[in-house]
């Protein structure tokens, strides 16, 4: 995997002083392997360049003591979350609404922390100016009760349009949304990287919403970490080691965001995107955020829109485990 003489040992070496951060150096990692409940990890090759972490932390995995690091190609984007309950996967990112939907609904999801914030974007036609515009205008999204869905959603719930009521969602694929907005066909759509990077490039519509800058959505969470509850339950230090080498890894792609987008290039994205990505989302304010503001946040408008029954206590009670990233927070603060 690793290129441009970014093997394991230089990432490690170059990763435990980048930014001046005070982060745990691998001989200290491999000292405390004794103890880990299982030495295979499985994560979901969740399409995107936001999610950069879970694949930057691949190496950083390892030394942690797995010693079997395994990557699945995703399932229909419908499907990778509820791939949890049969245990296919143990951890992964994604946008946190799409969780808190399976938890809503039985799911055996536990959410771990926060990685990032800000990394959608909903384009439009001139059609559309504002959020409240979509009212009765057609939206393209990959699938219902995706990422991109649910993003919308919360957004047109939280300045009042019923989501279900007023907007028509058109499931999509990718190439076929970006083509029916250049062609006017469609009103908007719901992208992350690297769809916002190629819209601008080909000048095709224009930014309603810039999540990573644009209030309310800029301060909380966008991407977190979640796990299968029973890989949490039966391997709570596993579970521990895994998170902490997403978060380095995040912390990563924030000091060396030309190294990181080279490791997300090599897994068939633009260079010039991933690093675009790398310097412009706030891959190190995970010491920041509040996951469960975020949880809160998100549940509240996923509520307000009809898409789940619990509150926002109840899935903050059914579906999160905070202590590995107050932990986290502790130890790898710097």
């Amino acid at each position: 995997m690793m290129q441009s003489g970014l093997n394991r040992r230089h990432l490690l070496v170059t990763f435990s002083s980048a930014a001046g951060a005070t982060l745990i150096g691998a001989p200290a990692i491999l000292a405390q392997r004794d103890g880990l409940e299982t030495s295979t990890i499985k994560l979901v090759k969740i399409p995107g360049i936001c999610v950069a972490p879970q694949y930057v932390a691949e190496d950083l995995l390892k030394s942690e003591g797995f010693t079997t690091v395994e990557y699945f190609d995703a399932p229909r984007p419908s499907e990778q979350y509820t791939s949890f309950a049969a245990g296919k996967f143990d951890i992964t990112m994604a946008f946190v609404a799409p969780f808190i939907l399976q938890v809503d609904a039985g799911v055996p999801i536990v959410l771990l922390g926060g990685i990032h914030a800000g990394c959608f974007e909903l384009f439009g036609t001139e059609r559309v100016r504002s959020i409240r515009d979509l009212k009765g205008k057609t939206v393209a999204v990959p699938d219902l009760g995706g990422a991109h869905h649910t993003f919308v959603a919360s957004m047109a719930s939280y300045v009042g349009v019923d989501p279900k009521q007023d907007i028509n969602f058109v499931t999509l694929s990718v190439p076929e949304s970006i083509q029916l907005l250049s062609d006017g066909k469609i009103d908007a759509l719901m992208g992350f990287p690297p769809v916002p990077q190629e819209l601008r490039e080909k000048k095709i519509g224009h930014v309603i919403v810039t999540s990573g800058l644009d209030r309310p959505w800029s301060q909380y969470f966008c991407c977190t970490v979640a796990a299968n509850g029973e890989f949490v339950r039966r391997h709570p230090i596993a579970t521990k080691r895994a998170l902490r080498a997403i978060v380095k890894a995040a912390n990563f792609c924030a000091a060396e965001p030309e190294r990181a987008a080279r490791l997300v290039a090599d897994r068939g994205y633009r260079y010039d995107y991933a690093l675009q990505t790398m310097r412009e989302i706030r891959y190190t304010r995970w010491q920041e955020y509040d996951p469960e503001d975020t949880v809160r946040f998100y549940a509240l408008r996923l509520r307000e829109a009809g898409m789940i029954k619990s509150t926002p206590q109840k899935i903050i009670a059914d579906g999160t485990d905070w202590r590995f990233f107050n932990e986290l927070r502790h130890e790898l603060k710097g």
